[in-house]
């Protein structure tokens, strides 16, 4: 197992372990864990990730550390674009889809000043970071978390 798999394995255990309490935040901003199906083996991977809310939308940076080639989890909802999310205690069933050159307009600002270090990825690789949107399976998303909703005076 490599490190970087045994960070994020760990990191999920102990946030599912502490229903957020534990892992849900990096260095300031919020963590959710998505569970995915793999293209080619059909298992179930689960993948710590900074996310930030846009109503009742999640919007995720496929960044994958600024390398040269989409994360794992990405790929994966290309293929099959059902994941199950949590934010701390909650649950549920979300479709993931490639925001599109608007949303992209608007949520990068809000997401590069969450989490300054992916201007320094983007700037770091030849790809586009993809801006993936999370939309709820079964309507909004009910939680107590409402300090992520992205607006025009939401800060980081």
């Amino acid at each position: 197992m490599s490190r970087r798999s045994f960070f994020s394995s760990s990191h999920a255990f102990l946030y599912r372990l502490s229903k957020g309490r534990l892992g849900g935040s990096f260095r300031g901003a919020p963590v959710l864990l998505i569970t995915t199906v793999g293209r080619k083996t059909g298992k179930k991977r689960t993948t710590p990730l900074l996310y930030a809310k846009d109503g009742n939308r999640l919007a995720l940076v496929a960044s994958n550390g600024g390398r040269d080639r989409d994360p794992s989890w990405w790929t994966n909802l290309r293929h099959n674009p059902q994941a199950q999310v949590q934010i701390k205690g909650d649950r549920w069933t979300a479709k993931a889809e490639k925001a599109n050159s608007n949303e992209e307009a608007r949520l990068w600002p809000v997401l590069t000043k969450m989490y300054p270090a992916y201007d320094r990825y983007q700037r770091k690789t030849k790809r586009e970071l993809p801006i993936v949107i999370l939309t709820p399976s079964d309507g909004a998303i009910e939680t107590s978390y409402n300090n992520h909703f992205i607006t025009s005076k939401t800060k980081y």
